[in-house]
C-alpha cells in the first residue's frame, strides 16, 4: 500500500501494518485477504456488520491468535518474528471488561504498571496524569466494584495509555454505556490521538462515534469493501450521511445490514 505523506512531503510511517492478512475458522474464512495501514496521530474506524471479522482481525494484532498469511507490524516489528516484545507499543482495550473488581483504581493500575516495568513513582505520576484526563482521579481508591460501567471503561483506557502507546486498540469499547459517557470518551479518544500523536484502531458499529475526518475502513465478511477519510467514503457512495453510506457499501457486498 502507498504510504502517506507528512505536511513536508516526506513519506510517513504507519504505526500499523497490516499486510495480505487472511484467518479461518475450520472451514469458514473469517478474513479474506485483509491489508490496512493505521497512522500515528490519526483515528482509523473499522466499521462492520456483527460476524463482519472485527474481534477476529484485534485477536491478530494482539497475537491471541496467529496469522497464517500474511504480515502484522507495530511500530515496523513483526510479533511473530520477535516474540512480543513487538508487542510493546501496543496498548488495548477489549470489548469485554478485564479489571480485576476486587482492587481499586491504584491497585489495578499499579498491577499493570509493573508488568510493563515500570517504576512506582514514574507509575503514579503517569497514572494521576491519565486519571485525570479522564476526570477519575477523585476515585483512584474506589474499588472496581462501586464503579458504573462507564468509570470502569475510562479506568481501562487509562491503564492501556499507562506506558505511552504508540498504538491504542478499541474494541468495541463504549458498548452498554449512555450517550453522554460515549461523547465523552470519543472526544478524548480523538483528542488523545491529535496531542499524543498516537496511532488509534478504533472498532465499532456506532456511526456517531466515527468523525469526517477519520480514517475509516468498512469490513464486510472479512473483506475491507471500502476505505480513506470517511467523509470521501461518504461522498463516494453519493450517500447522505455515514450511515446511509454503511448500508449502501453493506448492500452491494451481497448481505443485509445488521449492526
Amino acid at each position: 500500500m502507498q504510504k502517506e505523506a507528512s505536511k513536508d512531503g516526506s513519506p510517513r510511517e504507519p504505526v500499523l501494518s497490516v499486510q495480505d492478512v487472511s484467518y479461518w475458522y475450520g472451514e469458514k474464512r473469517a478474513l479474506d485477504d485483509v491489508s490496512f495501514d493505521v497512522y500515528p496521530g490519526k483515528v482509523t474506524a473499522l466499521l462492520g456488520p456483527n460476524g463482519a471479522g472485527k474481534s477476529t482481525l484485534f485477536s491478530l494484532i494482539t497475537r491471541l491468535f496467529d496469522a497464517p498469511t500474511g504480515r502484522i507490524e507495530i511500530d515496523g516489528r513483526s510479533a511473530a518474528e520477535q516474540g512480543f516484545k513487538a508487542l510493546g507499543p501496543l496498548g488495548v482495550v477489549f470489548q469485554q471488561p478485564t479489571l480485576d473488581l476486587d482492587l481499586t483504581v491504584k491497585q489495578n493500575l499499579r498491577y499493570f504498571a509493573s508488568l510493563r516495568g515500570l517504576k512506582r513513582k514514574e507509575a503514579d505520576e503517569r497514572m494521576n496524569r491519565a486519571l485525570d484526563a479522564l476526570d477519575m482521579k477523585e476515585r483512584i481508591t474506589e474499588k472496581v466494584r462501586s464503579l458504573n460501567g462507564g468509570h470502569r471503561r475510562r479506568v481501562e483506557i487509562a491503564r492501556a495509555l499507562l506506558h505511552s502507546p504508540k498504538l491504542l486498540l478499541l474494541d468495541e469499547p463504549t458498548i452498554g454505556l449512555d450517550d453522554p459517557t460515549r461523547a465523552a470518551i470519543v472526544r478524548h479518544i480523538h483528542a488523545l490521538a491529535s496531542t499524543d500523536n498516537i496511532g488509534v484502531l478504533w472498532a465499532t458499529h456506532l456511526f456517531d462515534e466515527i468523525k469526517p475526518e477519520d480514517d475509516l475502513l468498512v469490513l464486510d465478511r472479512g473483506r475491507i469493501v471500502a476505505r480513506g477519510e470517511a467523509k470521501t467514503v461518504v461522498a463516494e457512495t453519493g450517500a447522505k450521511d455515514l450511515g446511509d453510506a454503511f448500508r449502501l457499501l453493506i448492500r452491494s457486498a451481497g448481505q443485509d445490514v445488521a449492526v
